[in-house]
């Protein structure tokens, strides 16, 4: 017999942690849902592992999880044992994923569930994947709800990269044109400035100000520099600080253009994967405490908590979520609609595919308008550059003729 210790949720909802003596981890889990709980943590005593720790050098690719869940769905729908799919899906997996599925087979050998075995590589399985993984074990549709699960990482990942790509060119473009910017005032600008002080004649005014900027970054690019680098080493110590991470994840919501974005994408991630677990059997109390360990965002994470005492109280998702006045009034109001028809979770796929498509089309609509404005913004700089070098040139060669 060895002792494990345990954090679950009962009936209600409420976290309860404890330890129970068992033969081993499988039996431990049949024991604690014998006695109506529902555990999100297992470990042997003294080397408790938490679910949702993360190893930075130890992650797995979304799309590459994706793929490797749906081959197992598909082994385990043909009929393979589930150690057998695991082996042959770990064969054509590469990296850090091949060698931890070979860990899980082994412990399924050994007499563990599969949730408690992917429980041991939290850095590689979210708690949203063992705890849905948990319910398909004894809902007997481990298949089916793999199956889900895969192609719910397919459809995060496809979003997520074409947010990713929307972003990227315009951000590479401010950068490089920046540079650019910085190396001609702080470099070129000055040499030519010198040519025109040796022409001897009052120089405009426009020349004047480019010869001050110019003189001040030759001189000084060094301080600016590490007045930026100092910048972001204290912002970065102020956002890793508890209070300074919730003014942070509060303010991204206030941003002019971006803020909106980030609020809808946030809601359409909340809806999709509340969405996901409540499909799969999750109760609503475990599902709302796994997404809020995902949301990755304070402020959000506080509203949810509120969410969550009120849920437990007994009231349901729309009222707590319409009170928290964080996600927009759309959420809320399909929650409830939802809930009178008793379609909660397809009108939460319905709400994060309005979101979804809504941050997508807003945000192809600010590239389109973002790359304009920069390239007159850059044009203008330029501009103002050549018309500065220009203008005492044609004085002089005015005051030849």
């Amino acid at each position: 017999m060895a002792l494990y210790e345990y954090s679950a949720l009962d009936s209600q909802g409420r976290q309860q942690r404890g330890v129970v003596e068992a033969l081993g981890q499988k039996a431990a889990s049949h024991k604690l849902r014998d006695q109506g709980l529902f555990p999100t943590k297992l470990s042997v005593a003294g080397r408790t592992r938490v679910v949702g720790e993360r190893s930075f050098f130890k992650r797995v690719d979304a799309t590459q999880l994706g793929v490797a869940t749906r081959q197992l769905s598909t082994m385990l729908t043909a009929g393979m044992p589930l150690d057998e799919a695991l082996a042959t899906v770990a064969d054509q997996q590469t990296g850090g994923l091949a060698q931890v599925l070979s860990r899980v087979r082994d412990d399924i050998l050994q007499g563990s569930a599969l949730h408690l075995a992917l429980q041991a590589h939290t850095q590689y399985f979210p708690p949203l994947y063992t705890n849905m993984v948990q319910v398909g074990e004894a809902s007997g549709t481990l298949d089916k709800v793999l199956l889900q699960l895969a192609e719910f990482m397919d459809e995060q990942a496809r979003f997520n990269a074409q947010f990713r790509a929307a972003l990227t060119y315009p951000l590479l473009m401010f950068l490089v044109g920046s540079g650019v910017l910085m190396f001609l005032m702080a470099f070129v600008v000055p040499k030519i400035t010198r040519m025109l002080e040796d022409l001897d004649q009052a120089l405009p005014l426009p020349t004047l100000w480019l010869m001050s900027v110019s003189g001040f970054l030759a001189d000084y690019w060094w301080l600016l520099l590490a007045l930026l680098a100092l910048f972001i080493w204290a912002a970065r110590r102020y956002v890793s600080t508890s209070k300074g991470r919730l003014w942070f994840d509060e303010i991204k919501f206030r941003l002019p253009l971006f803020g909106t974005l980030s609020l809808q994408n946030s809601t359409a991630r909340f809806a999709r994967t509340t969405a996901t677990l409540l499909h799969s059997g999750v109760p609503l109390l475990a599902a709302l405490e796994i997404v809020q360990g995902l949301l990755g965002n304070r402020h959000l994470q506080q509203a949810l908590e509120v969410v969550r005492e009120k849920v437990t109280e007994g009231a349901g998702l729309s009222e707590p979520l319409r009170e928290a006045g964080v996600f927009p009034g759309m959420l809320a109001q399909m929650a409830a609609v939802g809930e009178r028809s008793g379609e909660l979770e397809g009108m939460l796929i319905k709400v994060a595919e309005i979101y979804e498509h809504q941050v997508q089309t807003r945000l192809n609509s600010l590239m389109a308008l973002l790359e304009p404005l920069m390239i007159l913004l850059m044009g203008s700089v330029v501009g103002f550059i050549v018309l500065a070098v220009l203008l005492p040139i044609f004085q002089a060669s005015q005051g030849m003729g």
